[in-house]
């Protein structure tokens, strides 16, 4: 039985902070600042206005189809059902690299969020989180399209080898149009069934990725 507790499954978003080797870290800076705000609201009354330069791809993101195919849609044709409080089940494969999930593994999983647990995101923000880290192998994400899962997360660099510039993980799943989390964290609090999962970006228009604040409800 659910208790109604929710479990942060994302990472904390700093300034500088770096997600993935190669791409910028997030500019977290002030547009307005509180001595500003008491020059033009008045002594006393102020606020603080926050600007945000990110890439995409930062912290704890989610990948829709538009991320890999150009006819894909973006963000805005991501629907709900696949992300909002949606059943979810928490699979543990600490210790493996190339993970694979058989199709009896995942059978009567339709509609569920499959969250793959590796314990790699104990290294994140340090080199090693870039080196040797797990990642499911075309036979798993095919399994997950055949299931018919709602999306697939990972608390790793990436849920590809990215060894394998091709892809293999994100073209058979985002071609499906199931939703990809990468960089979850915290899955060792999870029970392996009975939660809901939620990942929810912003709604915007061309954009293929963006962060997410990541929880479990249980």
């Amino acid at each position: 039985m659910m208790t109604g507790q929710h479990i942060d499954l994302s990472h904390t978003i700093t300034d500088g902070m770096t997600t993935y080797p190669g791409l910028p870290g997030p500019v977290v800076a002030t547009h307005l600042s509180r001595e500003q705000a008491e020059l033009a609201y008045g002594p006393g009354v102020t606020f603080q206005i926050g600007m945000i330069h990110i890439c995409t791809n930062t912290g704890t993101y989610l990948d829709v189809p538009f991320h890999r195919f150009a006819d894909g849609h973006d963000l805005t044709g991501l629907s709900l059902d696949r992300v909002a409080a949606v059943p979810a089940v928490c699979l543990q494969r600490c210790g493996d690299t190339a993970i694979d999930l058989s199709p009896e593994e995942v059978e009567g999983l339709s509609g569920h969020a499959v969250l793959i647990r590796t314990d790699h995101s104990q290294h994140f923000g340090t080199p090693a989180y870039a080196q040797g880290h797990p990642f499911l192998t075309q036979a798993a994400a095919q399994a997950l399209v055949s299931a018919g899962v709602a999306c697939v997360g990972i608390d790793s660099l990436n849920i590809d080898d990215t060894s394998d510039q091709e892809r293999p993980v994100h073209t058979t799943l985002l071609r499906a149009g199931i939703p990809i989390v990468e960089h979850l964290t915290n899955l060792a609090a999870l029970p392996a069934e009975g939660f809901h999962f939620t990942a929810v970006p912003p709604k915007i228009e061309g954009a293929g990725t963006f962060t997410v604040r990541a929880y479990a409800t249980v």
